[in-house]
């Protein structure tokens, strides 16, 4: 089978990690892989920016939980030592699916490196807020922008989940 789509179909969300950092060559592989993603007209009006810093990692978890509804103790990026936050820019009409198509990207490059990983939702409340609005201005970030989503990533610690039965009905052919 084609690396590629052997990629597709063996990647799993993972909700165990171990709390070893990833190699930096394979976090920038897995950034640049996000990087190189389609986009509407190829404006790249999404961004991503890396979290290795575990204070920061552990404030961004304790603020998605507080969304989240669960209690305190929970870490909604199960114990990933690196989350990846993709950003749109919210003055161009693709910036929602620019982003998706970043994350995706990044999933499969990870998944292909022998890295776990799992999209983790509310990024969008985070960067609502004034503390992350201000995580930007200090990281040089002009302009206006909408979180799309996190990639935990890391090492897996636990058996990796089988995949899901594909759900009928969701591909039609007009021939």
């Amino acid at each position: 089978m084609n690396e590629v789509l052997k990629t597709i179909e063996t990647r799993r969300s993972v909700r165990k990690f171990l709390p070893d950092m990833p190699q930096k060559e394979a976090i920038k592989t897995v950034v640049k892989a996000g990087l190189q993603a389609a986009s509407g007209k190829n404006e790249q009006a999404a961004m991503v920016i890396v979290v290795t810093n575990k204070e920061l990692r552990d404030k961004i978890s304790r603020d998605n939980c507080a969304i989240g509804g669960w209690k305190e103790d929970f870490d909604p990026f199960y114990g990933a030592p690196v989350i990846l936050i993709v950003l749109g820019r919210k003055d161009f009409p693709t910036y929602i699916y620019d982003g998706s198509l970043m994350l995706g990207n990044m999933m499969l490059a990870a998944h292909s490196l022998g890295l776990a990983n799992i999209w983790i939702h509310r990024a969008k409340e985070e960067f609502e807020s004034e503390d992350y609005k201000t995580l930007l201005k200090e990281l040089g970030v002009e302009g206006e922008w909408e979180g799309i989503g996190h990639l935990a990533l890391g090492y897996v610690d636990s058996d990796v989940p089988a995949a899901h039965p594909i759900k009928p009905n969701r591909a039609f052919y007009v021939e």
